[in-house]
């Protein structure tokens, strides 16, 4: 049985005494519009305007009595616009008495040599000004593509274009690109444009579409100058899925062309590069790409999708990048995984991916961070600022330079480059790292507002949570702490990070009993599963046995836990900051 078309066709037996408008300029002209006007009433309106299906771009056509139907029907509000104005040609007028010689001879050589100078003058003013209207584009962000396949399941097809060509323009010095995780709030939103970029501080917008049929698929993308509302390129391509990577590049090409950014031969190696990976291959990395990490179960899935894309095809980097981050999350203090189980999968993959491609600044990161909670210090600066070179959009490299510098008591450095990942990802979860690095500076109340605004519009945001809980006890409002770590530990299916804190609020409220009891479950599970090695020392410092905390504090090392990257900024510390035990620790650590 053959496919259907792409995108429906009309048919052509009622169509065949009717010639065709075979152009978006002859579209226009027959409307009495101009081009950017027709393309937003087809995108924006619903404009019978249909496609032909190339290799590469598609062109368009449209049939008149289509047109005038459609026109007739929104007759009110299109008599609104202005119209396209033709001038009539200038009417000539004739003397039949002949000209004197010396008229002919001096004054019209003169009237000639005026008319041409008037000419220029007009050219280059006009060419300044409309220099002058053309937007300066500084910053830009690609909202979520569209799946217009008509198949929900192949939403992560239209999400994987949407973050490659993000990953694609971010790596350009000159042009601020918003990060994927805040784009993605406005996936089928209905906000206009102007307030869309507002919110994400940017010049411009990217939107578009991909539509798929088998392992065809068609991105079209067009860019807004913001602050009009104002469509300024559009163009649509045509490929096949192996050629993904392809399409991506041919289309941030475009986009930097008509943003008419600045790129060194580096930057536009990295933007033009592209190679054939097969549909079954990129298909299982997208899989990986956007499962749901809310469980152990669903990491477990994304690991075994990356595996499948690593084993079709052992060259395809970005494979290794995504198994090497599905094992960061496993490794997180909710889903708890052991640092010697997953810490060198992490590394391996990561290197892998920078063997086949050098230039995967994500890769960096997940060393870089990776490095740091193994006290490799330099290594893990060398690596952040690595990525930033190569991708300095990178609102995760960013962060996790603030990391790296909260950990060596540089907390004012540390919030500036916060502040800076901020301005790249207004929306995502910046503001619970800055909320983070506020409790290490000891400004309790900031961090709470910090914590409690990123609920305000995300309440099931169980890390902000979770930090809030910290900055609360830092602060002495044990019971309202108590009140946010129930909730933790209901929201994470009591993970012993979250019961750790929740211990440790009931140690600093004075409810020891209630804390003790929740140590002693954490000590229980330790026999049947994996609990922290630190998961102990802030419920012991809360209750005050600093022997039992110093235990805690030993084993943390041995097992190289999370919680000691902090030992030189972590408030709960502070009691036991001048104990030559803690002194000594921080020096094993490479902190000192």
């Amino acid at each position: 049985m053959a496919e259907s078309p792409l995108i429906p066709e009309p048919d052509p037996n009622d169509k065949q005494s009717e010639p065709s408008l075979d152009s978006w300029k002859e579209i226009a002209t027959y409307v009495k519009r101009d081009v950017s006007t027709v393309q937003r009433w087809e995108r924006r309106e619903g404009m019978p305007v249909h496609r032909h299906i190339h290799s590469k771009r598609g062109s368009v056509y449209a049939y008149s009595s289509e047109l005038d139907a459609w026109l007739e029907s929104r007759k009110p509000g299109l008599n609104d616009e202005p119209q396209n104005r033709t001038d009539g040609a200038l009417q000539e007028t004739t003397d039949e008495t002949p000209s004197p010689w010396w008229l002919r001879t001096y004054i019209a050589p003169v009237g000639l040599s005026l008319v041409v100078l008037v000419a220029i003058a007009y050219f280059v003013v006009s060419h300044r000004i409309g220099r002058a209207a053309q937007p300066t584009i500084r910053s830009l962000a690609v909202l979520p593509l569209k799946n217009l396949s008509g198949d929900p399941s192949q939403e992560y097809i239209a999400d994987g274009m949407t973050e490659a060509l993000i990953g694609r323009l971010a790596g350009i010095h000159d042009l601020r690109v918003t990060s994927r995780t805040s784009v993605m709030r406005f996936k089928d939103t209905k906000l206009p444009v102007p307030e869309i970029a507002r919110m994400l501080h940017v010049d411009a917008l990217v939107e578009g579409a991909v539509i798929r049929q088998g392992n065809h698929v068609r991105v079209s993308a067009q860019l807004i100058w913001a602050a009009k509302d104002e469509h300024f390129w559009s163009e649509t391509y045509d490929g096949e899925l192996g050629d993904a990577l392809a399409l991506q590049s041919e289309v941030a090409q475009s986009i930097a062309r008509r943003v008419e950014v600045t790129l060194t031969g580096e930057e536009h190696a990295r933007l033009v590069a592209a190679r054939h990976v097969s549909p079954e291959v990129y298909e299982s990395y997208l899989k990986g790409r956007f499962t749901s990490s809310n469980s152990r179960a669903d990491v477990e899935e994304a690991i075994g999708h990356f595996e499948q894309a690593i084993q079709q095809d052992p060259t395809f980097a970005p494979a290794y990048v995504g198994l090497a981050d599905a094992y960061v999350q496993l490794g997180t203090v909710f889903l708890g995984a052991p640092p010697n189980e997953v810490r060198p999968k992490i590394i391996e993959a990561a290197r892998k991916a920078l063997e086949l491609d050098p230039g995967l600044a994500d890769a960096h990161v997940l060393l870089a961070d990776t490095y740091q909670k193994q006290w490799r210090w330099a290594d893990a600066e060398t690596e952040y600022k690595r990525a930033l070179q190569l991708n300095p959009s990178d609102a995760a490299a960013h962060l996790g330079l603030a990391n790296w510098l909260l950990c060596q008591g540089r907390t004012h450095e540390a919030l500036a480059w916060a502040e800076r990942a901020r301005d790249l990802n207004p929306l995502g979860e910046v503001g619970v790292r800055i909320g983070w690095i506020l409790f290490h500076s000891r400004r309790y109340d900031e961090a709470i507002g910090q914590l409690r605004s990123v609920l305000a519009v995300e309440p099931d945001q169980a890390m902000a949570r979770w930090f809030l809980g910290f900055a609360l006890i830092a602060s002495g409002r044990s019971q309202e702490a108590i009140h946010e770590l129930e909730q933790t530990v209901i929201a994470t299916g009591r993970s012993p990070g979250s019961i750790e804190m929740l211990a440790t609020a009931y140690a600093y409220g004075g409810r020891r009993k209630e804390a003790l009891r929740l140590v002693d479950e954490l000590k229980q599970r330790q026999k049947t599963g994996y609990v922290p090695a630190g998961a102990f020392i802030n419920p012991y410092l809360g209750l005050q046995d600093y022997d039992q905390a110093f235990a805690g504090f030993e084993r943390a090392y041995q097992e190289q836990s999370n919680i000691l990257q902090f030992l030189r900024v972590h408030p709960f510390f502070d009691p036991v900051r001048d104990d030559p035990r803690f002194i000594a620790l921080i020096r094993r650590v490479g902190l000192n």
